[in-house]
């Protein structure tokens, strides 16, 4: 399989979306899956650019299903005319981040976004989640990290990507790799 993990600092000067693609930003708990999207969202609106964000992650917290895993897809489903709708309105291409643990995973979310996603893959080392959410350990955050820590063992996730990003510097320099590999730029 060849490496498409983007070389470090492989971000560029944005300067206009040249794809109708949307983009799924995946990868386990406490990567920043959600903080890489709203600051693609929030470049973009800088630059005055259509687009929409479908926080997946965030929306799969509600409900009376507590599998996360299985409520994600519920809510997903029942998101797919607010996805529709906010592409259509927006006309611009959205950021969907959730965590996508295998192809048929992908399938799924897919068909009930209805837009293409090009997916990009966060990735870090655990020991780098643990820090990042040590200053706030609430019981369910100590959860998701054992969640997100058997993900990784698993390997869930990994192979669903178009490409591998790795997270490790400040969130805008993500942000702009994510854009310029996208070819919003």
């Amino acid at each position: 399989m060849a490496d498409r993990t983007l070389p470090a600092g492989a971000y560029a000067q944005l300067v206009g979306l040249h794809s109708s693609d949307s983009v799924l930003i995946t990868g386990v708990y406490g990567l920043g899956k959600s903080s890489v999207a709203a600051e693609i969202s929030y470049l973009l609106e800088q630059r005055r650019q259509p687009h929409a964000l479908l926080d997946l992650d965030y929306l799969g917290w509600g409900g009376n299903n507590f599998d996360d895993h299985a409520a994600g897809f519920s809510t997903c489903r029942s998101s797919t005319a607010a996805g529709s709708s906010a592409t259509a309105t927006s006309r611009g291409s959205p950021a969907v981040p959730y965590f996508i643990r295998d192809r048929h995973s992908l399938h799924a979310v897919r068909e009930a976004t209805g837009v293409p996603l090009r997916v990009v893959r966060l990735s870090v080392p655990l020991r780098d989640i643990e820090q990042r959410l040590a200053a706030d350990m609430t019981s369910g955050r100590r959860d998701d990290l054992r969640e997100a820590a058997s993900s990784i063992a698993a390997r869930e996730g990994v192979g669903v990507e178009d490409v591998t990003v790795v997270n490790d510097k400040p969130i805008d320099l993500v942000a702009q790799e994510v854009m310029t590999w996208l070819g919003w730029r």
